[in-house]
């Protein structure tokens, strides 16, 4: 079964067209309340937080397409725990400052 990301969360980028297993999504909206925009986004995209949401955003979704490319193909680097704090990061993003 997969779940859709809400579109109401992204109104820079759209994350409604993103289909991914049920269960990873689950995890990845659980995982975003602690989310850390500065020590996060450092991490994962191992670059200096970018003070916009739309540039973190775009960065976000590139890497996360990445992972999703990795998960379908099999990949043996492909690491589940990676790929729900790409789309928890990009959930908080999506939302924007709170």
């Amino acid at each position: 079964m997969e779940d859709r990301m809400p579109a109401s969360v992204a109104p820079a980028i759209s994350l409604a067209g993103m289909s991914r297993p049920a269960l990873l999504v689950r995890a990845a909206r659980l995982a975003q309340n602690g989310y850390r925009r500065r020590r996060d986004l450092a991490r994962l995209l191992r670059i200096e937080a970018p003070q916009d949401h739309v540039p973190a955003l775009e960065l976000l979704q590139a890497a996360e397409a990445e992972m999703e490319t990795r998960r379908r193909a099999r990949a043996g680097g492909y690491l589940p725990s990676a790929h729900v704090a790409l789309l928890a990061a990009l959930l908080a993003e999506a939302r924007g400052p709170s």
